[in-house]
């Protein structure tokens, strides 16, 4: 009777508008008279938590309208610069192919030879007349415009949406602008759960958790990173004489979300809700012929639009990398994180800035890892060529340096820049010369902070094999443009000729992994990070999965984002199987610690801890926290002896881990300091490990230096650093149950979960159970180009207000 009454309760109101989500047609039922504003009834709660988010990352209401101001302004410059380089200038003259007639009498004679800018540049009706010639030129312009003009009203309809977003965080979550800075996430976060307890935003739902914030800003998003981590999106291909290679650009990428989640004829019948049809498998084939048909016409849009937007590429990679190239000529030498690396490596419900800072905290790592990977024959010619090169260089200086007259000699100037670019890239291929080959280690610091591995990297670090595929995740910034500037003309042919045939299996993923949760709508399963589910046998869910090898997970995805989100946001309530999970995790790393050196004795040899001890920031706590774990097992694998000549037995990664986390769970510390404001009473304390209650808090770091910090930075600094831990841990736990057969030198064999007390499962049986939700979206970019900077977290906004798309169907802008 109590279940059919809760039923009762949360059942789906039949008369509910086209345009809200089930359950969500108000957003504030009751509001007090002080907050009587345009945010009590929102439609799209969606879009409502995205801008929030939005408005948060992006600094305010003055950051965003300046940036959003500039895109229009550069949008402009680089059309009307464009066409007056094309139509204005007189370039027989600029270059002194044509002798000019200067009849103004000047005291110098030698003047009358020199060009001025002014010579070269046409008379504006001249010029007016050439483009009023060129009906491309008119054709091309039109359409700017109507982007332009376009693009102004979404800016003005930015502002005023912007502007009841800065009004909500002021009267409702008491935040002022010049304080926003100052604001965790995790504490906006903390006042929407808040002040949804006091004036019920969501009248379905008593309580609003982190999850369900989480499953708006990430609905799309989440079946985006699904998609990869099943290898549904054809993004992997096996060209003639590359083998194999990912190509996934931000041009391909838009039209994926384009097909799939929010264009004509996608599967979505809005922001919220899959369409019935594709929930039946009655009409599967018929449904997957209906999908190749819209796949096949954008392609073929995209095909069309291909000239217009690779013109559009090209001018506005010339604009922006020239005069970098020119200056730092080995910027393109530098490596970033691909998009397809961002997918592939983000766990399910995590932010933009939280994937952000933990890609960004392996990027050392990473590069020294691909960079200790020399070809000692082009380190030969490579120093050879900066030799000769380096030489020549030099005398060309040296004669500019003793008369600048020289500069005015024919290719002078291309000559000094060339050698450089040159001599740049051929330093890239001289390896250090006090380099150490230990890349067994440096990929165990890359998988801490990215905490994804293929099992097949575990021993072969040292081939290059590994190194590719690493380098499918960790491109070089030449590879990024390259692939951007291609984009146009290869994202028609994956759509038509790869896309398409995986219409079928798309039409499948999306009715077999898609759940409706009352107040939230349609999401991805994996998101709900279910154990029961989608979990993996081998990822320490044995006992705990029915999932077949279809709704496995791969790579223990499931298991580590659910890791990363109860870390991440300590206060959330986990449903009763991950609760279940997080005990027995707990559980066997107690267990495991037994059997590993003392969490003490880890942190006394690790190469930096020492530095906590001296004057230096308290900010090396969760990395010597980390690096005793990383360290440890290379320094003790052969039982040496410690530095307070101690014998230590050998030990692994894991069994170090063990012990540090078992330490963490321990310690015992006041309670972190109160956030901003007042949060829920009710919360409890994270039934995870807690990262602001470790013992590095307690044996190195003084309360002294813990003032000196932001405590939330220090917070999450070590949440970061425990996941870290648990991402090794798990790793090698999930290598030994696969690899039983290991070396002696390994400790002890894990035991299996199921055998593990289930005392813990009991306690938990009676816990209370949170809805699980989940939220993702993806949106497209303006055409105002691209840069290395701009990641997809820029094109959240569009898709979530319903507007039309800010670019044509293939720019990858």
């Amino acid at each position: 009777m109590a279940n059919f009454e809760a039923y009762q309760e949360y059942q789906r109101i039949e008369d509910f508008e086209e345009d809200s989500p089930p359950g969500e047609e108000d957003l504030l039922v009751h509001v007090p008279e002080g907050l009587r504003d345009s945010w009590h009834h929102i439609k799209n709660l969606d879009n409502f938590f995205t801008r929030i988010y939005h408005f948060h990352q992006k600094n305010g209401f003055a950051c965003m309208m300046l940036s959003e101001f500039f895109e229009l302004v550069q949008f402009l410059f680089v059309v009307t610069f464009t066409t007056f380089l094309f139509n204005c200038v007189e370039y027989d003259i600029l270059f002194a192919n044509r002798a000019v007639n200067h009849t103004t009498h000047s005291q110098n004679p030698l003047d009358r030879n020199k060009v001025t800018l002014p010579d070269a540049i046409l008379p504006g009706q001249q010029c007016t007349e050439r483009i009023q010639e060129n009906s491309w030129i008119i054709f091309l312009l039109i359409m700017a415009a109507t982007f332009w003009v376009y693009r102004l009203i979404k800016v003005f309809c930015n502002v005023l949406s912007y502007w009841e977003i800065r009004q909500f965080y002021i009267k409702a979550l008491k935040i002022r602008m010049d304080e926003l800075c100052n604001f965790t996430w995790q504490e906006v976060q903390g006042r929407l759960i808040s002040l949804q307890r006091e004036q019920q935003m969501c009248i379905h739902k008593k309580e609003l958790t982190e999850l369900d914030i989480y499953h708006r800003i990430l609905r799309f998003k989440n079946y985006m990173v699904a998609m990869v981590n099943k290898s549904l999106l054809p993004v992997q291909l096996q060209l003639p004489l590359l083998g194999d290679v990912v190509f996934l650009t931000q041009g391909l990428k838009y039209n994926f979300e384009l097909i799939l989640f929010w264009g004509p004829g996608s599967l979505f019948q809005n922001k919220w809700n899959l369409h019935p049809k594709y929930k039946r498998a009655g009409n599967r084939l018929e449904l997957a012929q209906q999908l190749s048909r819209v796949i096949l016409l954008m392609g073929v849009a995209n095909l069309l639009l291909c000239p217009f937007i690779l013109v559009w590429q090209v001018l506005y990679a010339f604009f922006s990398y020239t005069e970098v190239i020119r200056r730092e000529p080995g910027s393109l030498g530098a490596r970033r994180w691909s998009l397809y690396g961002r997918l592939y490596l983000r766990h399910f419900n995590e932010l933009d800035h939280e994937l952000h800072g933990r890609l960004g905290r392996g990027y050392k790592p990473v590069s020294k890892y691909m960079n200790s990977f020399t070809s000692p024959l082009l380190a030969v010619l490579a120093k050879n060529v900066a030799f000769f090169s380096g030489s020549v260089l030099a005398v060309l200086i040296a004669l500019t340096v003793y008369d600048e007259d020289v500069l005015t000699v024919q290719h002078i100037l291309t000559a000094i820049t060339v050698l450089g670019v040159v001599i740049t890239i051929t330093r890239s291929f001289i390896p250090d010369e006090h380099m150490v080959w230990c890349p067994e280690q440096l990929l165990q610091c890359v998988l801490a902070h990215i905490h994804y591995m293929p099992d097949h990297w575990k021993g072969n670090a040292n081939k290059s094999e590994t190194r590719d595929e690493m380098a499918q995740l960790f491109q070089y910034k030449a590879v990024f443009i390259l692939e951007e500037l291609l984009s146009p003309i290869v994202t028609p042919f994956i759509l038509i000729f790869l896309l398409r045939n995986k219409s079928l299996e798309i039409i499948d993923f999306f009715r077999n992994f898609t759940v409706e949760v009352l107040g939230v709508g349609d999401i991805c399963s994996f998101a709900q990070m279910d154990i029961r589910r989608h979990g993996n046998p081998q990822w320490m869910s044995e006992g705990q999965t029915e999932a077949s090898v279809y709704q496995q997970a791969e790579n223990g995805k499931t298991e580590l984002s659910l890791m990363h989100f109860t870390i991440k946001n300590p206060r959330w309530q986990p449903p009763q199987e991950s609760s279940v999970f997080i005990s027995h995790l707990k559980e066997k790393v107690q267990q495991d610690a037994v059997g590993g050196p003392s969490a003490q004795l880890l942190l006394s040899e690790a190469p930096l801890c020492t530095s906590l001890l001296s004057s230096e920031s308290a900010t090396a706590g969760p990395d010597n926290l980390l690096a005793s774990v990383l360290a440890h097992p290379v320094l003790t694998s052969s039982g040496l002896p410690g530095r307070d000549r101690r014998f230590v037995p050998p030990s692994t990664a894991a069994s170090a881990a063990a012990s540090v986390l078992a330490s963490l769970s321990a310690s015992q510390l006041p309670p972190r300091p109160r956030p901003h404001g007042p949060l829920p009473a009710n919360h409890s304390e994270s039934p995870m490990y807690c990262s602001d209650r470790t013992a590095v808090d307690s044996m190195y770091v003084s309360d002294l230096r813990i003032r000196s910090q932001t405590s939330s930075t220090l917070h999450s600094e070590f949440a970061s650093a425990e996941m870290s831990l648990h991402a090794i841990y798990m790793h090698e736990v999930h290598q030994q149950s696969s690899q039983p057969q290991r070396s002696s030198g390994q400790w002890q064999a894990p035991v299996p979960m199921r055998d593990l007390s289930s005392h813990a499962g009991q306690r938990l049986a009676g816990a209370q159970l949170h809805p699980v939700h989940t939220g993702s979206i993806s949106v497209p970019t303006p055409l105002r180009g691209w840069t290395e900077e701009e990641e997809e977290e820029e094109e959240e906004e569009e898709i979530n207000s319903g507007s039309p798309p800010r670019q044509n169907v293939g720019s990858s802008g």
